[in-house]
């Protein structure tokens, strides 16, 4: 045996192991301590208000007694009502959801329309008559499920008298109110009894006095005498007038009857149970109030009410009222083979023969009737099965049983040969047959055999007489168990060979919705006669009294012993003696899916040992269907292939030893095997207290409100989940995992096996139970003949297993069993053991034993297997392991330079070189925690805690890196997908925080601004620098901004963001664990977790709590030309002159520094003294302008107002607890001094560079002197020849930069700008100061708090943009973004925005399809040639025209992307991988790019390469060129990608906008549209356009926009206004519509708007030609509708060769 121990996220776990001979009888319950009581596992809980269920219970018994005490007098004459004239019912408060039906005999819905008219118009009429004379409402509905005829509010009985206590409870007399009769002979008076019988069990009852009726004779629901239990989890009301029963929390029909139902009240648990104990004919009736209604037509009310914490709680409550389930036999446990009608014994052996060959798991060979000599029970044919005698030996020789069919039904005829059949000749003479109303003749039927008798089993005498035949038999053909069939009881005729008598049992006043609305129906007459009453009574036990005497069988044939029994008839309580199969089911799907409900029932009502007829009962199976019956089927409880004469045989091996099916059967049945001992310990649990075996996901997660609805996964257990595929022609599921820890039990991975500890037996064959032979895997569950009540005696072993800091507890809570294959436990399988075990201990009694043992250990799977164990069967051990920390998942405890061994051990940590990886850290923590957790307290919003340090467990290092004790710890709940944990203090001292965490896996995205090789991070020990620098794009080198973002994809697909909001310094570490370190040295740790769960989702929560992307004109998504390094104006003209004549699409120019005097902010320098009047004039012609500006302002100036004014207003950063500026160099030049450029450029810079100051944006009176100084370069106050009509700004330099290092004359705090921890960053050694200010200076906060420039520094260029943006025009690009909120102001123009912001435009990998067209890819420097596409020749222009006019023509569907980024937080530039998370392979691709959902861009990245292997995810792709579906999915493509060419493909299933291009986009704009309908395989698609004027703030926020939508289904497209706040000036139009992959010719359009047709002078063209690139057949057809003058809210319909006639 062995131990598979599943770690949970705390690396808990915990099991039992329940272990006897596998057959001995069971008797008892285990002692106290080894099983707790309900009242330990569930403690009461305080009060609360009702629950919904709760007052639906309430409703419940209002509303069941007033219909049920009405029907109990159903022994009536049959008279429909008697009408009382007084009688006023009370209708107007009767709510339709709680309609009772008053007429459930008659048809009063809808559902009459089927007849004709006149006989509606009567039927309804008599209906209505009959409804008013029984004194109830009548409403008619249009839904045809409410009643039209329903019971008024004051039916009913009312309290007659006091309420009386007794020693059970209380009785009181109910008194029949003054109402109209419904089927006559009503009972006045009745007797309720009310029962306290346990602390969580109600019971009450509703008797007439007066006379006996008929009470179910049940085994264990007997008399209850008292007294009354205390301590009651329930409070009972009785209402006087009417009556009813409230009954409220105190927290502190096919083959069987079951009249129990259980309600989950809530998310927390509580839940109830109603049991019934009513055996007559009812129906039960559920309706959306909620309520339910019983209607039954005889015996009482006896209503019993279980209260529960758990569902699995009132299972529990109502299974010791009713009777324990019995615990099966092990071998019953294995794989059952069977069909009806083999043929001959000879056959039978063929099969087990070839399913012994294939090497199946298979226990048992069950014969059907086809066995017996006609038929006949307790014969044999001694002609096809003349051999049966030795057939149980002949099993028994290979290990395996042999199970025999019997049915009730008795043949009064002869043998064969003449002689008398003995089995009925011997109950004949006993007379133990059901009899005649006369209760003397035997009632005569028909069944298998013929005419038959049918055996009383409520007789004692035939009980006996049963037994006798069953051991007669027994000695001519030996059996090791029993099925018992037809005990419904089932006969062939109607009633009787004799029909039955027209009386009011074979024909009740009211008939329930049974099978032909018929009482015999398939069975006997209602007035035959047995021992416990009248047939019309105890019908429904009639299998319950089969199973009781047939059990009593298998106690005389195997004393001591359990065997196998089943039955298909079952009532309350045949768990305790029975199994049950699920029926005649049919070789079908939704058979297949029906099994798992009805399997979960059964659980409900105690009858554990449960399955369904795998691969299906009628019909002819398929191999698939088969086949994933066999997958499912091998976690039935009762698992049997079984199948119906007339119809293929099923068996796994008549498929084929090699086929697919007999591969998965024997696979999946492996696991059942090794897992059986778990299993078995699941019945022994049931058996004891009732617990269930297979069970709904909710009873362990009913606080997940996912799992209530959960019906189509199952589990064993508690631990063991199985998703099983219930469908055709598939081979993904989609199956809900709750919230827990998961391993995928065939490959050992985090999914799908909860978390749990539990034993199973060896697959090798080394334990009992299963093992191998030559011929492949022979499976055996042995016999033992052991004496009798196992479990009373305790001659069994039960184990608890628990494990909890590497150590493993095997107690042996019972071990009063000898195991006589000396079992041991010889492997331990340990998942998720995070850190490799490197040595076992075993002790025994706190002896340590020797042992030689093998620990093997998975580090990507996480599973450590202990073997070579041997460990006792009964005896307690503990297990203990030492795990040594892999170096993957070490935290660097010294990440600073230059580690040693000295510095590492006074920190604490241990200290341990790898030489063959020099990035693996030497020095790191020990595996303990230094804080603990203490004083958590729960909210409705969230959680807080205190962190408490242990100070021995780690040692301070200097004054600034010295551990603070207390810590808090917040967490917020902020929406269902996002929540904030928040550690203000959580620092290891004040200048250094480290926090580490283990991943979801290796796929993690983000993190920034730092260059990196692929979009997915590199997990191998790489560690990234988060700190805004003038640093050009270089690998390891921290640039421009600050995104302390990450986005992580789980292994499932699933994905989520982490945000550390934290502005100082840092770098994260990724290691191979995987595992994620963060250092910063300030701040607080404030992390924000969005859960997605899908990639773009991430995006969406990320937004939204950041803020979202603004949007930006339409205009700045055109093509931006720009150059540091433009000698004057004049270049710059000529430039937009070469554009114009080459043709090339061109909407913005720049200019950098070199247009101003110089480079001082808000001037213009002497060669670009025309530039104003050139930004006039470009603007004329559609163009626009864009100015840079720097941040800094010099020092050095003797007329320069800007500094002046700035110096005035106090906007500048200053040494801290000092007036003095804070002066450092950037630009410009000091005035009037030659520069000799012949000198390195840092000497320049400190002999010539001019001293500059820098702004501090915080500061309000810094935002009002920038603004002031940008409106006045627009609008020169002095000279308005001067004003630079700029439409927009690009801000530069803003990390902010500086040429010399920290400050003129250097920095004045070494501790903070060489802190004690400086994160890996460029140029580490030289501190912080590199390319930029001082760390110590002094800013301010808006609201006047004073912040070092150490804590803000990377915050400058934010705090920048967002004053800058307020600007008019409003426009704004900036070089160092940060996570930040937009802000506009309302009614102006919206200029240029130029952000990096994270999932927006981060992937600015090309030319043409970049969201902003910048001086990125497109300007040059000052110190390389022009770049610029007119700089090249006449083929680079026609190239670049090309590609876009591409880019211009896709402008409407790009501006649309935009604007589902800023309303929803989309992407823009999104990865494959957002759009196809299911593939991963597109978790690694990053050289190919998508435009929204529906581009894919695949350009050539690599030098001389005129071809691109791109990925094609599943799904269909059009070529952007050809139009043709390239028949690629699902893989690579090596596409041609000469230089004029870049590969664009359209995904189907969208609809994509395009406008004819111009040469700018104030052209373009007033272009017709088109839309490329690009259908999906299914022939549908679907797109949107937003539109607006291209520049106003805030029209998404003001409602100034037009959003349609486009949607394609077939042949017809509908073009949708969703929102018509804006209508073009320009009177645009659709005059072209591209439809893609449309199959047939398509031979005319049609346009209608509002149903109405539109006359269009449209031309439609059908191209069925295209062809690939290897000449074949045509492929993806597509048609073309030009002219087509189309306005919004428009459909059109385009008729191809499929819709003609």
């Amino acid at each position: 045996m062995g131990l598979t121990v599943a770690l949970s996220d705390t690396l808990f776990a915990e099991g039992q192991l329940y272990w006897d001979d596998g057959v001995r009888i069971v008797q008892g319950h285990a002692d106290s301590q080894a099983i707790p009581s309900l009242e330990q596992s569930f403690p009461r809980m305080g009060k609360r208000k009702f629950s919904g269920l709760e007052l639906t219970l309430i409703v419940i018994f209002c509303l069941v007694f007033i219909v049920s005490c009405i029907l109990i007098g159903l022994l009536a004459s049959g008279h429909s009502g008697v009408k009382i004239t007084e009688f006023n019912p009370q209708c107007r408060n009767v709510l339709v959801a709680e309609r009772i039906d008053c007429i459930p005999d008659q048809v009063a819905t809808k559902r009459i329309y089927l007849c004709k008219i006149n006989s509606f118009v009567s039927l309804m009429s008599l209906n209505q008559s009959t409804c008013t004379l029984r004194g109830c409402c009548w409403s008619p509905q249009s839904d045809t499920n409410v009643p039209w005829c329903f019971f008024s509010s004051n039916y009913g009985y009312k309290v007659d008298g006091s309420i009386r206590s007794t020693t059970a409870g209380f009785e009181t007399t109910l008194k029949r109110l003054p109402s109209p009769s419904l089927f006559g002979n009503d009972i006045d008076t009745v007797l309720l009894t009310g029962e306290y019988q346990t602390p969580n069990r109600f019971r009450f009852k509703i008797t007439d006095p007066k006379t006996n009726r008929f009470e179910v004779p049940h085994e264990h629901v007997q008399s209850f005498t008292g007294p009354a239990a205390s301590n009651l989890n329930y409070k009972v009301d009785v209402k006087q007038n009417p009556f009813g029963i409230v009954v409220t929390r105190e927290m502190h029909n096919l083959y069987g009857v079951q009249t129990f139902f259980l309600c989950l009240e809530d998310s927390t648990g509580a839940s109830f149970g109603v049991f019934l104990m009513n055996s007559n004919a009812m129906e039960f009736v559920v309706q959306p109030a909620p309520a339910v209604t019983y209607r039954t037509i005889g015996g009482i009310l006896d209503f019993y009410i279980f209260l529960g914490n758990t569902p699995e709680q009132v299972v529990q409550e109502y299974l010791k009222l009713v009777g324990l389930p019995m615990l099966p036999s092990y071998w019953s446990l294995g794989f059952q083979l069977s069909r009806w009608n083999y043929g001959s014994l000879d056959e039978v052996k063929r099969v087990v023969e070839r399913n012994r060959a294939i090497g199946l798991p298979y226990d048992a060979q069950i014969t059907d009737i086809d066995y017996m000599e006609e038929k006949k029970d307790f014969t044999y044919d001694k002609v096809k099965f003349q051999d049966l005698p030795n057939f149980a030996a002949y099993m028994h020789d290979y290990g395996q049983k042999y199970i025999i069919i019997l049915d009730p039904a008795i043949s009064t005829k002869s043998l064969v040969d003449g002689t008398p059949y003995g089995s009925y000749v011997r109950g004949e003479s006993k007379k133990v047959w059901v009899n005649e109303s006369d209760g003397v003749t035997a009632l005569l039927g028909e069944v298998w055999p013929g005419e038959t008798v049918f055996p009383d089993f409520t007789n004692p005498d035939c009980t006996a007489w049963w037994v006798e035949e069953c051991k007669l038999f027994y000695n001519v053909v030996p059996y090791d168990g029993i099925w018992i069939d037809m005990n419904e009881v089932s006969s062939f005729v109607q009633g009787s060979k004799n029909g039955c008598a027209q009386n009011d049992l074979n024909y009740p006043p009211f008939t329930p919705s049974i099978l032909d609305k018929l009482m015999y129906s398939k069975t006997i007459c209602m007035d035959a006669v047995q021992k416990w009453g009248k047939h019309y009574d105890v019908h429904s036990l009639y299998g319950y009294s089969m199973a009781i005497s047939t059990q009593k069988v298998i106690e005389a044939l195997f004393p001591g012993k359990r065997s196998f029994l089943i039955s298909r008839s079952t009532f309350i309580g045949s768990g305790k003696h029975t199994g049950h199969w699920l029926g005649d089911n049919a070789a079908t799907w939704d058979h297949l899916k029906w099994a798992i409900p009805g399997m979960l029932d059964f659980n409900l009502f105690g009858i554990p040992y449960i399955g369904a007829d795998i691969c299906g009962f009628f019909d002819d199976t398929t191999e698939e269907l088969c086949r994933r019956w066999m997958q499912v089927g091998a976690f039935y409880p009762f698992s049997r292939n079984h199948n119906c004469e007339g119809f293929i045989p099923q068996d796994p091996a008549v498929f084929g030893a090699d086929s697919v099916l007999v591969k998965t059967s024997k696979h999946y049945l492996n696991i059942r095997y090794t897992l059986l001992p778990y299993l078995y310990t699941l019945f022994y649990k049931a058996h004891t207290q009732g617990d269930t075996v297979v069970r709904p996901v909710l009873h362990e997660f009913y606080s997940d409100e996912v799992t209530w609805s959960v019906d189509r996964q199952f589990l064993w257990g508690p631990g063991l989940l199985i998703s099983p595929v219930l469908d055709p022609g598939v081979d993904v599921i989609q199956a809900y995992i709750p919230d827990a820890v998961w391993y995928e039990y065939d490959t050992i991975q985090s999914s799908l096996i909860h978390v749990l500890l539990y034993p199973y037996t060896d697959a090798s064959g080394k334990s009992v139970r299963v093992f191998f032979s030559y011929a492949g895997i022979k499976s055996r569950l042995e016999n033992r003949k052991i004496c009798n009540s196992t479990v009373e005696k305790k001659a069994y072993i039960y184990y608890e297993f628990k494990v909890s800091n590497n150590v493993l507890q095997m107690n042996a809570i019972n071990s009063n069993y000898a195991d006589p294959n000396n079992l041991k436990f010889e492997e331990i399988k340990i998942l998720g053991a995070v850190e490799e075990i490197t040595s076992v201990t075993v002790s025994q009694n706190n002896v340590e034993e020797n042992s030689v043992l093998n620990i093997s250990y998975n580090p990507l799977e996480k599973v450590a297997h202990i073997t070579g164990l041997q460990l006792e069967l009964g005896k307690s051990y503990t297990v203990k392991w030492t795990q040594k920390p892999s170096v993957n998942g070490r935290f660097n405890c010294y990440p600073s330079p230059n580690p040693t061994q000295e510095k590492c051990e006074q920190l604490g940590c241990i200290w341990e070189q790898v030489t063959s990886n020099e990035d693996i850290p030497p020095c790191y923590y020990s595996s303990d925690n230094a804080y603990s957790v203490d004083k958590i307290e729960y909210t409705s919003s969230g959680l807080t805690a205190n962190l408490t340090l242990d100070s021995a467990q780690i040692r301070a290092n200097e004054n600034f890196t010295t551990p603070i004790s207390t810590l808090r710890l917040e967490v917020k709940y902020h929406f269902n997908n996002m929540l904030q944990f928040k550690l203000p203090t959580f620092t290891f001292s004040d200048m250094f925080i480290q926090i580490s965490t283990r991943l979801a896996s290796q796929y993690i995205y983000g993190f920034g601004e730092t260059e990196h090789t692929m979009f997915r991070r590199n997990m191998s020990w790489h560690t990234w620098g988060m700190f805004t620098r003038d640093q050009p794009p270089t690998y390891k080198l921290n640039s421009y901004g600050y995104q302390p973002f990450y986005m992580a994809l789980e292994e499932d697909g699933n994905a989520h963001g982490v945000l550390l909001l934290n502005s100082n310094a840092m770098d994260v570490t990724f290691q191979p664990t995987p595992a994620l370190t963060y250092r910063t040295i300030g701040g607080i740790l404030d992390f924000y977790m969005v859960l997605g769960p899908t990639p773009e989702l991430v995006v969406q929560e990320y937004t939204a709590l950041i803020g979202r992307p603004i949007m930006p004109p339409y205009w700045s998504l055109g093509f931006q030309l720009c150059r540091y390094g433009y000698r004057n104006d004049s270049e710059v003209a000529q430039l937009v002159e070469d554009m114009k004549t080459a043709k090339i699409p061109y909407d913005v120019q720049y200019v950098d520094i070199d247009y101003m005097e110089r480079q001082l902010d808000f001037t213009i320098g002497t060669r670009f003294a025309g530039l104003p009047a050139l930004v006039n004039r470009i603007k004329e012609e559609g163009m626009r302008f864009i100015v840079i500006l720097d941040p800094t302002i010099s020092g050095n100036e003797t007329n320069y107002p800007t500094f002046s004014r700035g110096v005035q207003d106090d906007v500048f950063i200053k040494w801290p607890n000092t007036n003095d500026i804070i002066y450092s160099k950037v630009w410009p030049f000091l005035p009037n001094v030659e520069v000799n450029e012949s000198l390195p450029e840092q000497t320049q810079i400190q002999l010539y560079g001019a001293h500059v100051a820098f702004p501090d944006f915080f500061r309000n009176s810094t935002v009002e002197w920038w603004k002031r100084e940008i409106l006045e370069f627009y609008n020169n106050p002095t000279n308005s020849s001067r004003s630079v009509k700029f439409d927009g700004l690009w801000i530069d330099m803003n990390e902010p930069a500086a040429f010399a290092n920290g400050a003129i004359g250097g920095c004045r705090d070494d501790l903070l700008n060489f802190p004690p921890y400086i994160p890996h960053l460029g140029y580490r050694s030289e501190g912080l100061t590199v390319k930029t200010p001082c760390m110590e200076g002094q800013q301010y906060l808006a609201d006047g708090t004073p912040v070092r420039h150490y804590d803000v520094h990377s915050l400058y260029g934010w705090s920048q943009t967002k004053p800058t943006l307020e600007m008019p025009p409003g426009s704004v690009g900036s070089l160092s973004p940060v996570p930040h909120i937009p802000v506009v102001e309302d009614g102006q123009d919206t200029g240029l925005v130029i952000t990096l912001q994270l999932g927006i435009s981060s992937l600015n990998l090309l030319l043409l399809f970049e969201p902003k067209q910048s001086r990125m890819t497109n300007s040059g420097s000052l110190l390389f040639q022009r770049q610029d596409p007119v700089a090249w020749n006449s083929t680079f222009e026609e190239i670049s025209r090309n590609v876009l006019n591409i880019r211009y023509t896709l402008l409407p569907y790009f501006y649309t992307l935009m604007y589902d980024a800023h309303a929803h937080g989309s992407t823009v530039i999104r990865p494959m991988l957002h759009e196809f998370v299911e593939d991963r392979t597109t978790w690694e691709i990053y050289e190919q790019f998508l435009w929204g959902p529906a581009l894919l861009i695949s350009p050539v990245m690599h030098q001389n390469a005129v071809s691109v292997n791109a990925y094609l995810p599943n799904a269909r792709w059009y070529d952007y060129y050809t139009d043709e579906d390239i028949g690629v999915r699902g893989q690579f493509k090596l596409l041609s990608a000469p230089l004029d060419h870049i590969n664009l493909h359209i995904r189907g299933g969208y609809i994509l906008a395009w406008q004819i291009p111009a040469n700018t986009t104030f052209y373009s704009r007033k272009n017709p549209m088109g839309l490329t309908v690009a259908l999906s395989d299914t022939l549908f698609a679907e797109g949107q356009l937003y539109w607006d004027d291209g520049v106003r703030i805030d029209a998404y926020e003001d409602g100034v926009y037009l959003l349609t939508s486009f949607t394609a289904n077939q042949n017809v497209l509908d073009i949708k206004v969703l929102h018509p706040g804006y209508t073009d000036p320009n009177n645009l139009m659709f005059t072209e519509i591209k439809v893609l992959g449309v199959p047939t010719n398509v031979q005319q359009v049609t346009v209608s708007q509002n149903s109405g047709p539109v006359t269009s002078p449209h031309v439609v063209e059908y191209d069925s030609t295209k062809k690939d690139d290897s000449g074949s057949e045509p492929r993806s057809p597509g048609c073309r509708v030009n002219s087509c003058n189309i306005t919004p809210d428009i459909t059109a319909v385009w008729e191809d060769d499929r819709y003609q006639q």
